[in-house]
C-alpha cells in the first residue's frame, strides 16, 4: 500500500516511544531515515535497529531547541542523504506540575522543545523542500493540546500551540505541493506514560471507549498515511488518534 523508496525523511526524538517506531515503519517501506534525538546512544541505537531491517539510516545528535544547532543538523543531513522530502517532527518532553507549583524553567523548557523545536527544523527543512517542490510535514501534537489536562499547562500550551502554527504554515506553503498536517495522540504505550502511577493509568483507560491505550505503531501507521500520495489532498488538518478520548 505504500512505498516511500528512497525517500528522505527527518524523525525529531526518534530514539524512543512514538518517534521510534514511526521511524522504524517508515523504513520497512523503504524510506531513509534521519534519526534524531538529543540522547546520541538513543539515536545510534534506533540507526542499527533499521539497518538490521535492510534499509538506510544515520542518527544526529541534536537539541531540538537550539535553532543554531537544529539549523546545522539539517543542512548535514541534506548533504548526507542529497536532500530531505519529509519531516516528522516528534520530539517532546514534559515537566508536569500544577500551575501554582509550577517553575519557570520548567514551563519555559516545554516550550522550547515542544513548541520552538517544531519551529527550529520546520523552517530549517522548508529551503529543501521549497526546492524540491513537493514535501510533506507531519506535526506531532496531543489531545491535551485541545481538551486541556491538570498539571500540564506548560505541556497543553505547546501542543496547542503546534496546531496554531501547523494550520499557519500549510496556508503558506501550499501552494508548492507541500502539506502540513497534525497527528494529535491521545493516551499511548511510551516509555513516558509508562512511568505514570498505575491508578492515573487507569483512569485514563477508563476514559477512553476503546478501553485500551493506543500503541505507538499506530501512531506511526496514521503517519504513513499523511505522507503518502493517498493523502496529497489533506493538509492544515489535526487528526486525533486517541480511541475516542477526546
Amino acid at each position: 500500500m505504500f512505498n516511500f523508496k528512497g525517500k528522505k525523511i527527518i524523525v525529531t526524538g526518534a530514539g524512543s516511544g512514538i518517534g521510534k517506531a514511526i521511524a522504524k515503519r517508515f523504513a520497512e517501506f523503504g524510506g531513509y531515515i534521519a534519526v534524531c534525538d538529543i540522547d546520541a546512544n538513543a539515536a545510534r541505537q534506533v540507526a542499527r535497529e533499521i539497518e538490521i531491517l535492510g534499509a538506510k539510516a544515520l542518527p544526529y545528535q541534536v537539541d531540538c531547541a537550539n535553532y543554531q544547532e537544529v539549523e546545522a543538523v539539517t543542512d548535514k543531513i541534506a548533504l548526507d542523504f542529497d536532500g530531505i522530502e519529509i519531516l516528522i517532527n516528534n520530539a517532546g518532553i514534559t515537566r508536569d506540575s500544577l500551575l501554582l507549583r509550577m517553575k519557570e524553567e520548567d514551563f519555559d523548557r516545554v516550550l522550547a522543545v515542544n513548541l520552538k523545536g517544531v519551529f527550529n527544523f520546520t523552517r530549517s527543512v522548508l529551503k529543501y523542500l521549497l526546492k524540491e517542490k513537493w514535501g510533506r510535514i507531519i506535526n506531532i501534537a496531543s489531545v491535551v493540546g485541545e481538551m486541556g489536562n491538570p498539571g500540564q499547562s506548560n505541556y497543553s500550551a505547546a501542543k496547542a500551540g503546534i496546531i496554531g502554527f501547523t494550520k499557519s504554515v500549510a496556508k503558506e506553503v501550499g501552494a508548492r505541493n507541500i502539506t502540513v498536517n497534525v497527528v494529535s495522540p491521545g493516551f499511548i504505550i511510551t516509555p513516558m506514560t509508562e512511568s505514570l502511577p498505575p491508578e492515573i493509568k487507569e483512569r485514563y483507560i477508563k476514559s477512553i471507549p476503546l478501553r485500551r491505550a493506543g500503541e505507538p505503531v499506530e501512531v506511526a501507521n496514521l503517519c504513513l498515511f499523511l505522507a503518502s500520495d493517498y493523502a496529497s489532498y489533506i493538509t492544515a488538518q489535526v487528526i486525533r488518534i486517541d480511541g475516542g478520548m477526546f
